[in-house]
């Protein structure tokens, strides 16, 4: 019976259905001899005995049936009832045993490890599921691994997940949650690459983003990365923007924390010209296994290279072809003979249906249609930093959902402020 509740990382058990979206992406690239960390995954039959062992399923169901995902305040409601439940609920000790005998047999005493969730509906093409759910690093000991997947089961459940989910008639019945447990990367630096080019289109480029330390700063959208464009089949540089780094995400004893960076790494290049030659390689690799281009994150510790998350892409721009030309050398309203015509949406599916939204104030510096890579990494900061400047200068303190959208890869800014919020905004 335990042994369904645990796969090694490279198992080719490791389905979508047992091991997530993730989980069976990494178990392809461990299958394939690409650099990833060990470890194992805890299966999907373990999160299910979970839930009906502690018969959660009929009050996970009674906690959804009033969600409205136009009412960001139902999807919370429901989110805070069901995380209770999973905090209330006891691992079995069948399940217990088996995670503590995977554990227990990674190299080293009380290794240190990244708890990642994975979802049954994650990383799947068409669809972004990407920070939704947890992951927890520099986790060690078996009573805090046990502690941390029981919280990524709970992160099935988050307002963002259940919200996401209704939108695109996921039926809650229909998905389920596995966990990989990885040996923790000390990254020297890490960050994201693209096997084609986010800004332009161009699927002969690798776009590499690179900081240092671990990832979660640039995710965090704490530092600025370095940007290096790679020619994909020659491994040469194209371009180089290093960018001022002050701070990078490092571990501690458990956990982790910003600390300042050295003054001497500030202005440094994170990853040399032959490095980023290199792993580029491995995006190569990466993009022939999955026939299609990837959104991939990486570390880099001791001179080498590991892979730690590899996704499809799920939006490009078309390639747009050469440089254009420079003004003069072809009139005005000349086409390049490169330019693709692309049909204007017709659907503006708007992420609350009964929302307002607007562009205004920094969206109308966003004129065009933004890039998979500056959605994912400005567009949390865009949100952050406006829901700081509507708490510092207007005591709005609260906010339903998020402050920054994109609707049709278009940036627009939530403006369902309410009566009692636009009163407030106008005195302040």
């Amino acid at each position: 019976m335990a042994a369904e509740y645990i796969l090694s990382l490279a198992d080719s058990r490791a389905t979508l259905a047992l091991a997530g979206g993730k989980g069976a992406s990494l178990a392809r690239l461990s299958q394939a001899g690409l650099p990833v960390p060990d470890g194992f995954h805890v299966t999907t039959a373990a999160y299910l005995d979970f839930v009906a062992e502690n018969h959660l399923q009929p009050d996970i169901l009674a906690a959804l049936a009033p969600v409205d995902p136009a009412h960001y305040d139902t999807l919370e409601t429901a989110a805070q009832a069901i995380q209770e439940l999973f905090q209330q609920g006891a691992i079995p000790v069948a399940i217990a045993a088996a995670i503590t005998l995977a554990y227990t047999a990674l190299p080293g005493e009380r290794p240190r490890v990244a708890v990642r969730s994975s979802a049954t509906a994650e990383d799947l093409p068409g669809l972004s599921f990407a920070g939704q759910q947890e992951t927890y690093l520099n986790v060690h000991g078996i009573a805090s691994v046990l502690e941390s997947v029981r919280s990524c089961w709970a992160s099935l459940w988050t307002a963002r997940a259940i919200g996401y989910r209704a939108q695109h008639a996921i039926l809650p019945e229909d998905i389920s949650l596995a966990v990989v447990v990885q040996r923790l990367v000390r990254a020297e630096a890490s960050g994201v690459m693209f096997t084609a080019n986010p800004a332009n289109g161009r699927r002969d480029q690798v776009m590499i983003s690179a900081a240092w330390g671990l990832g979660e700063a640039i995710v965090g959208g704490l530092v600025t990365p370095d940007t290096v464009t790679v020619n994909k089949a020659t491994g040469q540089v194209l371009e180089r923007q290093t960018a001022r780094k002050e701070v990078q995400t490092v571990l501690l004893e458990s956990g982790t924390q910003e600390q300042s960076l050295p003054p001497a790494l500030g202005d440094r290049p994170v990853l040399s010209d032959p490095q980023a030659a290199g792993l580029a390689g491995l995006g190569v690799r990466i993009e022939t296994l999955y026939g299609m281009p990837m959104d991939i994150e990486w570390t880099l510790a001791g001179g080498e290279f590991a892979i730690v998350q590899a996704r499809p892409i799920t939006a490009l721009p078309p390639e747009s072809g050469d440089t254009p030309p420079e003004s003069g050398d072809a009139p005005p309203d000349s086409k390049d003979e490169h330019e693709e015509q692309v049909e204007p949406p017709s659907d503006w599916k708007l992420p609350d249906p009964s929302g307002i939204y607007g562009r205004g104030s920094i969206t109308e510096q966003l004129p065009e249609p933004l890039t998979p890579l500056f959605a994912s990494l400005g567009g949390p900061i865009i949100d952050r930093e406006t829901r700081r400047v509507f708490s510092d200068y207007m005591g709005v303190k609260k906010w339903k959902g998020p402050m920054f959208e994109t609707i049709n890869d278009y940036a627009y800014l939530n403006m369902n402020f309410g009566r009692w919020l636009m009163i407030r905004m106008i005195l302040s």
